[in-house]
């Protein structure tokens, strides 16, 4: 099965990064429902989004050299399945997204001393700054880097001077790129929102991976410092209660799609699944909150 025929894709001006997209589609719809897609139908939903099928092929040999998908043949036909180091990962992913109303804050902050320099990189994507030589400061939350960082932990609140601290968080941290970002989603999407629980189900399929891919990539680079960090016009909070509001309004025509024509090896996926409907409720609280 593929997608329906047609020319509806989400109003978004440019298209998505043929890897990224796919990740995304893995992401949000494939793995919860058994992670395994039809390679047909990975190339209806990119072509969807604007990716011609070369880019998109060539997008899954890089993510296959990369461990973090695998192909396999039934019969005359071919898939592609998120490999167990990719689900992991995948995972981690999902819970910083769909994360529940007040749990998605760092609780703190972490002090890490005499991590491996090999972990330099790993630390930075997941929101660590080298503040002093071998001293690294982040959020204290979860974060796939500190199994293998090594060194000694302090964890740490802070207690006054907040000034102070959203002028120490200024000078390490980029955030003003960050903001720049969220700022750009909400101007993308947030004229979406009275249409989205109108789209027919292949609209609004392409229209929720679309949300997630571009979120995904925003809310991930971000290194989520705790509130008291952050600018006073933050605009990060003003995304999520967007993603969450378009997501949720989307999804039952979105899932409608996925049961019609999306198919894994052992026939059409199913609508929802245990873990979707997990992420939807854990997305309500802050869906109502409009």
């Amino acid at each position: 099965m593929t997608p329906a025929s047609g020319d509806a894709r989400p109003p978004i001006s440019a298209p998505p990064r043929a890897a990224a997209f796919i990740v995304t589609v893995y992401g949000d719809v494939v793995e919860p429902r058994g992670g395994v897609l039809a390679t047909g139908a990975l190339i209806g939903l990119c072509a969807r989004a604007g990716l011609s099928e070369t880019l998109v092929r060539t997008a899954l040999s890089r993510l296959v050299a990369a461990g973090q998908l695998a192909g396999r043949r039934a019969g005359r036909r071919s898939f592609y399945g998120l490999t167990p180091q990719a689900r992991v990962a995948f995972r981690a992913a999902a819970r910083a997204i769909f994360r529940p109303p007040g749990e998605d804050a760092a609780r703190g902050w972490l002090w890490l001393v005499g991590p491996r320099a090999e972990a330099s990189g790993a630390l930075a994507r997941d929101g660590f700054a080298e503040v002093a030589p071998r001293l690294w400061l982040g959020p204290d939350r979860e974060a796939p880097s500190l199994a293998a960082a090594g060194g000694a932990r302090m964890f740490a609140a802070a207690a006054g001077g907040a000034a102070e601290l959203a002028a120490f968080a200024a000078r390490h941290w980029d955030l003003g790129s960050h903001a720049a970002r969220y700022r750009a989603f909400l101007a993308g999407f947030a004229g979406l929102a009275p249409q989205a629980g109108t789209l027919a189900p292949p609209e609004a399929l392409a229209l929720r991976l679309r949300l997630v891919n571009d979120f995904r990539l925003v809310l991930l680079g971000d290194p989520r410092l705790p509130v008291a960090a952050l600018p006073a016009d933050w605009p990060g909070d003003a995304a999520r209660r967007l993603f969450c509001r378009l997501y949720a309004d989307l999804s039952p025509a979105a899932e409608a799609e996925i049961a019609a024509r999306l198919e894994g090896p052992a026939g059409p996926l199913p609508a929802a699944t245990d873990a979707s409907r997990a992420r939807l409720a854990a997305l309500a609280g802050r869906a109502a909150a409009r």
